[in-house]
């Protein structure tokens, strides 16, 4: 023990004598490690922002997506999306024969231009019915949102997100009654929506579903069916009701019936595979940094030939000159690691109030022993050029 902490004390003594050397030297490793870091908890907090506009819409949501990725995993999501049904109102109807099916709730969905007299800004046209408001709990900020009578009649008031209102007029409730236009139709704006945090309903013209049915919604189509079931209704029991309803017009793998807890699950396999991604990139940092120190430690063999031939001659072994040239890159690379998982740690704690990041002890561990496995693997090979010096050619360097 004793040893090994004359080791150390003899590596932070070399790291007071060459500051510059020493901040250099622990700088790739502190990027490395921080970019770990920062990309894990992004991740995360991308996993938790999903999963929590999930959670927000019950434990009694179903949704219908044409193709049958979902129900295949997360390996086939894309694919999923890619053909299988095209929804439309007589799907919607079948549908809303269920019993237990106590909101059913069309989703048309086109991005755009929206534009008033003043502003223009991108946007999206939410094709859907007054059950949505319901469905997801969503209460007006100011004015009246659409009735069931507005759906029927294809009316042309329409309800703004939050975050589109704010944009267009600056000041949200002063909307009401304004217009505002997509293409050649021009739409009179009966509310403004409660700010829901999602991108989508936040910055949509949401409108009536018929009321897109031309030029907008040509195909009459639906991007997807949302099915709140009653909450003292079997859910699985609503979910093979309505594949018994759609079988009759499609085949089974044209469409898929996915509860809540099926969305999470392919959620969590996503983002299984993005955080593989992110840390695979953030590591390419950490090879850079490791290059580095093992660039300066070199420099550093180089440096103190004399020393070493001196140490050899009174006695120190090869063993003796390895271990202290990797202890003091071990310590370097933890310095690095620990100074950037400190600088995340301070980072997450700024934004987590805005965006749900978050640091799990994956990351921790990561951190400390990618940058101490750095500092032992970069270290060994200028520890080694070092230590087979002969102590009489060493001694001799200029």
């Amino acid at each position: 023990m004793n040893y090994y902490l004359f080791q150390i004390k003899s590596a932070f003594e070399d790291f007071k004598r060459n500051k510059t050397r020493t901040i250099l030297a622990s700088l790739g490793i502190l990027i490395g490690v921080l970019s770990v870091v920062m990309l894990i908890a992004l991740g995360i907090g991308f996993k938790n922002y999903i999963s929590g506009q999930f959670e927000g819409l019950g434990t009694n949501l179903i949704i219908v997506f044409p193709g049958a990725g979902l129900s295949q995993g997360a390996q086939n999501f894309g694919a999923g999306f890619a053909g299988g049904a095209e929804f439309d109102e007589r799907d919607l109807r079948a549908l809303e024969r269920i019993e237990a099916a106590q909101y059913v709730v069309p989703m048309f969905l086109k991005s755009g231009l929206i534009e008033t007299n003043e502003n223009e800004e991108f946007g999206y046209i939410l094709g859907t019915n007054e059950q949505m408001f319901d469905l997801g709990a969503i209460e007006p900020y100011a004015g009246e949102l659409l009735d069931r009578s507005d759906i029927q009649l294809r009316s042309k008031d329409v309800v703004l997100g939050y975050t589109l209102a704010e944009k267009l007029f600056n000041i949200p409730e002063s909307a009401v009654g304004k217009i505002v236009r997509f293409g050649n139709q021009r739409f009179r704006v009966k509310g403004v929506a409660e700010k829901e945090g999602d991108p989508q309903v936040d910055g949509a013209v949401i409108m009536s579903y018929r009321t897109t049915f031309g030029s907008i919604n040509p195909k009459k189509t639906f991007f997807n069916l949302q099915v709140g079931a009653d909450p003292d209704a079997n859910l699985e029991e609503v979910k093979r009701e309505i594949e018994k309803a759609l079988l009759n017009r499609y085949d089974e793998d044209e469409f898929s019936v996915s509860d809540q807890d099926e969305l999470l699950g392919v959620v969590d396999q996503i983002f299984g595979v993005l955080n593989g991604v992110l840390v695979a990139i953030g590591s390419i940092s950490l090879l850079v940094g490791g290059i580095g120190i093992m660039n300066i430690m070199y420099a550093n063999v180089t440096e103190r030939t004399k020393e070493i031939g001196i140490r050899r001659a009174i006695g120190a072994t090869k063993r003796d000159i390895i271990t202290q040239f990797i202890t003091e890159s071990v310590l370097l690379s933890l310095f690095g690691g620990l100074l950037g998982l400190l600088i995340a740690v301070l980072i997450i704690a700024v934004v987590r109030p805005f965006f749900p990041v978050a640091l799990n002890l994956v990351a921790i561990v990561a951190a400390v022993g990618i940058s101490t496995g750095i500092g032992v693997f970069f270290g060994v090979f200028p520890a080694r050029r070092a230590a087979n010096l002969t102590p009489i050619e060493a001694i001799r360097y200029e």
